[in-house]
């Protein structure tokens, strides 16, 4: 594996997860895990019911 290679491999993950950080699957069932993470306690913070 070349050191180029090693590199832009990096740089994917990066892109993937700043990417995953701001997706939160609309219309799907299903939620992104990442973007979970990223905003934490906020939806339960915003939710009416909750105050």
């Amino acid at each position: 594996m070349s050191k180029s290679n090693s590199t832009s491999n990096t740089q994917r993950q990066q892109n993937n997860h700043r990417s995953d950080a701001l997706n939160n699957n609309s219309g799907t069932s299903g939620n992104n895990r990442t973007n979970g993470q990223v905003h934490g306690n906020r939806g339960k913070q915003l939710n009416p019911n909750q105050k």
